[in-house]
């Protein structure tokens, strides 16, 4: 726990799944496809990565003109590029803008993160391609992106980052009866007792039954009795008074 972060320093897909990082199964497909997968960064990309920012959840109309408007305010660009479709050539919505320096690159990732661009707010973190040891893309399951509905939220970087888990090992050990031997003895011997007050009982009542059954037959007959009583009486009444 000392060297825990919220930042994930070394990308694991297993633990990007995890809201905490302690997934020990995955639990959804793209998890099994990102730690099955043997991704490499794409070589044709060039620019130094640690003067690069990742710009994502742009308005598909946003051009490099509007970009180099916005991110120029924080230092001089040396580089932006718009990642488009090969075959459309439209927008896929995200960007990479690469600094000539790095104090406007630390200015840019600390200011322009849900920024308002053409209506859309977006989202703005260092590049991790290059830069994450392990990385994997959302395309093969990795990725720190995700949507709700889809159950596929990724934990570790800057939008969702990781919850510190919750250490109770003292309790865990007292609830499962893995405490100490006096603790599982008092445990039996409180189950003994339990199941020897059930049997005591169901003896008990298997007793009862037939005199409740007999009581029960007793008070109907009485009833009966009474009622032919009652009526033998109201006859001789009928019979005096004639």
């Amino acid at each position: 726990m000392n060297d825990w972060a919220p930042i994930a320093k070394e990308y694991d897909p297993l633990k990007a799944g995890s809201i905490d990082g302690t997934d020990e199964e995955p639990h959804d497909r793209a998890i099994w496809r990102a730690m099955l997968a043997r991704y490499i960064p794409n070589k044709g990309v060039t620019g130094d990565p640690h003067l690069t920012l990742f710009v994502a959840r742009l308005n598909l109309q946003t051009t490099e003109e509007k970009l180099k408007e916005v991110f120029s305010r924080y230092g001089d660009i040396r580089k932006i590029r718009l990642v488009r479709d090969l075959v459309t050539g439209f927008s896929k919505g995200y960007a990479f803008i690469e600094y000539k320096e790095e104090r406007a690159l630390l200015k840019a990732h600390r200011d322009a993160n849900r920024l308002v661009i053409d209506q859309h707010e977006i989202f703005v973190d260092f590049e991790l391609e290059r830069t994450l040891k392990g990385w994997i893309p959302r395309r093969l399951g990795g990725g720190f992106g995700g949507k709700k509905e889809s159950g596929q939220l990724r934990f570790g970087g800057r939008d969702r980052p990781f919850r510190k888990p919750i250490n109770l090992p003292n309790m865990k050990n007292d609830f499962y009866g893995e405490g100490s031997a006096e603790k599982r003895n008092w445990s039996r011997e409180g189950t003994r007792d339990w199941r020897t007050r059930d049997r005591d009982h169901e003896r008990s009542r298997d007793k009862r039954w037939p005199e409740r059954e007999r009581s029960w037959a007793w008070g109907e007959s009485e009833r009966e009795r009474d009622s032919k009583e009652e009526r033998s009486r109201g006859r001789e009444r009928k019979d005096r008074d004639r």
